[in-house]
């Protein structure tokens, strides 16, 4: 591991003590297992993860049709059924499901039941949300981000104190923090940047947000809050964004291997938001193009930096354990970013297998066990949603099968484990048309073992 000068650490990482250095070094050797085993084993036939869950993935078996429902694939002795689809009324709730279902996840309610929020990749965009009941059936719907608010709502991420970030994804995209329960009001987070959102996670230990970037030439950012509120909510509205410089020339990284670790270091973004809609009336194809750099009008939130990494596509995140785990689609890559050790590695890339069973990734989910659960999205009608397991197997857990044009999106765990939520985001017969259709679905049974 490279050695790192104590500058590019922050107050509450130093001094780096050696009870300190050994959880590093075991976090690193985690993830390293992780990568190599990955690496070494190159497929499996299969032989939101809720606080409650503490086990991994079980050798679930391989996927075959469903019985209950056409257009899914599932493990033996596992059920599925549709939640609830595009331009419809959510049986039992009084809610119409929303067309192109994007990011999504869970959250324990206190009557032993819990919540999944869905967000609507279009225009107008916004979250909805159903309502479980601790046997897994659906009691409520409702939105906690109207569609008028907002637009192209992509990934988001969950929160330490049970919020929902929300991502934009265009050129003058912003976060907003909902209420799952959708009782306090939605609202924009304008300092942690504006820039195509994917989604975003939140390390516990500090309140730091991190955020990828949907562009070809996105980066990785994190927001350092002025009040981090550490245990308790953190006060989003002020505080520093900055970007990530890897501690390598871009070619490095774009060719970096399963395996490979990399030095980083944080700059300051010196204007997060770069255009005040409020006070600057151009047509908004002009300030796109200024934001894209054809016109010398604003300078983008990822080009003001010009030593920062540029990542292909940033995608899902999450926090695990004392890592950032984030996708990029352009390369068909998985990172692992350790905060205490301010490194980044390359945990996966399709390109190390001659027949990847995972050869796209978008969202992703980490179980409790140390699982990564990642969803594909490519020009295919069959697409799965694939385990990245801790002890290095790579195991599909469903795949959608039929559909062109769509996606898997929004994967998630019910708290008690029994359940896995994603979505079609077109579903079948919408030929890649968007706002029109998409479905959410269920399947349920024994995802983990002890």
């Amino acid at each position: 591991m490279p050695n790192l000068p104590l500058t590019h650490l922050s107050a509450w990482q130093r001094p780096l003590t050696r009870r300190g250095f050994l959880d590093v070094t075991a976090r690193s050797a985690a993830y390293l297992a992780l990568a190599r085993a990955l690496a070494g084993c190159g497929s499996s036939d299969g032989a939101g993860a809720g606080g409650a869950v503490r086990g991994r993935i079980g050798a679930i078996g391989a996927l075959a049709p469903s019985a209950d429902v056409p257009g899914l694939l599932i493990p033996p002795g596992f059920r599925a059924r549709i939640l609830a689809q595009a331009n419809q009324i959510v049986p039992g709730t009084p809610l119409v499901w929303h067309t192109d279902p994007d990011g999504g996840a869970t959250y324990a309610t206190e009557d032993g039941g819990w919540i999944y929020v869905s967000n609507r990749e279009f225009l107008p965009g916004g979250v909805n949300a159903l309502r479980f009941d601790a046997q897994g059936a659906v009691v409520d719907g409702y939105t906690v981000l109207p569609g008028a608010l907002t637009r192209i709502n992509c990934g988001g991420g969950i929160t330490p104190w049970q919020t929902w970030l929300s991502g934009e994804e265009y050129d003058l995209g912003l976060l907003w923090e909902c209420d799952p329960r959708g009782v306090g009001q939605p609202q924009p987070l304008p300092a942690l940047g504006m820039f195509a959102h994917e989604a975003a996670a939140v390390d516990p230990r500090t309140n730091w947000v991190y955020e990828t970037e949907d562009k070809p030439d996105g980066r990785f950012y994190r927001f350092i809050p002025d009040t981090p509120n550490v245990g308790g909510r953190a006060d989003l509205s002020s505080g520093r964004l900055q970007v990530m410089q890897v501690q390598a020339a871009q070619d490095a990284v774009a060719s970096a291997r399963i395996g490979d670790i990399f030095a980083v270091q944080w700059r300051d973004v010196p204007n997060p938001t770069p255009v005040d809609l409020s006070v600057i009336p151009l047509p908004l194809s002009m300030v796109t193009d200024a934001l894209a750099g054809v016109l010398p009008l604003f300078t983008a939130t990822r080009h003001q930096v010009p030593e920062s990494t540029a990542f292909r596509g940033g995608e899902g995140i999450w926090y695990h354990d004392g890592l950032i785990y984030f996708t990029t689609k352009g390369d068909r890559r998985v990172w692992a970013h350790d905060p205490l050790a301010q490194t980044l590695t390359c945990v996966y890339d399709d390109d190390a297998f001659p027949q990847p069973v995972l050869d796209s990734v978008d969202n992703i989910v980490v179980t409790p066990g140390g699982d990564l659960v990642i969803v594909e999205d490519k020009a295919e009608p069959n697409q799965q949603a694939v385990a990245l397991c801790a002890d290095g197997r790579i195991v599909p857990l469903v795949e959608v099968s039929g559909q062109d044009g769509s996606e898997v999106t929004g994967p998630a765990f019910s708290p008690d484990g029994r359940h896995f939520y994603f979505s079609s985001q077109r579903g079948p017969g919408a030929n890649a048309s968007t706002g029109t259709a998409g479905i959410t679905y269920c399947v349920s049974g024994p995802w983990f073992v002890p």
